[in-house]
């Protein structure tokens, strides 16, 4: 049985599939290169959507930053002399805040509260999640239920491509609400023996009661959180303090045991990615898939 590491990326449009994929790869092997793990990176294949949502990907080659196919957040390496704070006074502050929300926005059954705000927020700040979350009967047309509908075979696809192997499946931002659909509820047959979420939204209420919703409709009746089927093996969930996206960032609190006693692992990481430019951006996958916590855990799965 062969290991393979596949990965889901985010929001916003991409660079090609074979640049995003080799931005990806360097990241995992600078991450394990940096903490002193010897071990090899199996295949990578990087599950790519963004060309679903955007007709041109972004062109590396661009240099004119106003130039919408401009990429602004290329991989870069890491500073070595980038400082690490510690943030406790916020972990605090977003510990408090995150249980907060759910009091504040989400019913007992997890439906919301107040479903306009959120609905506005979707359509003003994450356009991709809104076209994403549409429902059939939503639209006068089927096109964006359309993509959906391929976004989640995309992934599907691949996952029964190596339903022999032993996968690692890699989610960052949206990417874990696609991979979380899909193994829940598009493909529950599917089998993942560890489960990776980057930078995930996965703790916020709106979309807590998106998954509610799926759960509802689904015969059995469930009506917790739950850990997708297929997960044997782990799940770790890695998220940065100051990443905004990761506002409640403790999954662990809302999603139960699955049938084989995973539940998610949560883990607080420096994310130390800048752009060529000098900014700093908490939420970049780049800077999750190096740092010394996931590269332990991705040593521990291609090793063990």
């Amino acid at each position: 049985m062969a290991r393979v590491i596949l990965g889901v990326h985010g929001l916003g449009n991409k660079p090609d599939k074979d640049t995003l994929s080799r931005w990806w790869e360097l990241s995992l092997k600078e991450g394990l290169h940096t903490h002193g793990f010897k071990t090899d990176l199996p295949e990578f294949k990087m599950v790519y959507w963004a060309d679903i949502l955007y007709p041109q990907p972004l062109d590396k080659t661009i240099e004119n930053p106003d130039d919408p196919a401009f990429i602004s957040e290329k991989y870069t390496k890491a500073d070595p002399g980038f400082e690490r704070g510690k943030h406790r006074f916020r972990k605090k502050v977003l510990g408090f805040l995150g249980k907060q929300l759910y009091r504040i926005f989400l019913n007992e059954d997890f439906t919301l509260k107040y479903s306009f705000i959120p609905d506005y927020i979707l359509r003003k700040y994450f356009s991709d999640l809104d076209v994403y979350y549409k429902e059939e009967n939503e639209t006068e047309d089927t096109e964006e239920y359309r993509k959906k509908q391929l976004i989640k075979q995309r992934l599907a696809e691949v996952l029964e491509q190596h339903k022999n192997d032993e996968i690692l499946l890699i989610a960052h931002s949206m990417g874990s609400i696609i991979a979380f659909d899909v193994l829940s509820f598009f493909a529950p047959e599917s089998k993942v023996h560890t489960f990776i979420t980057i930078g995930s939204p996965l703790g916020l209420p709106i979309v807590v009661s998106k998954i509610a919703s799926q759960y509802k409709k689904n015969p059995s009746g469930q009506k917790e959180m739950v850990t997708p089927p297929g997960v044997y093996g782990n799940w770790f969930n890695f998220s940065d303090i100051l990443d905004k996206i990761t506002l409640n960032y403790k999954l662990s609190r809302k999603y139960k045991f699955n049938r084989h006693a995973i539940k998610p692992r949560d883990f607080g990481i420096v994310n130390d990615y800048f752009s060529e430019a000098g900014k700093h951006n908490p939420h970049k996958s780049f800077g999750y898939l190096r740092t010394n916590e996931f590269s332990y855990m991705l040593n521990n799965f291609i090793d063990r």
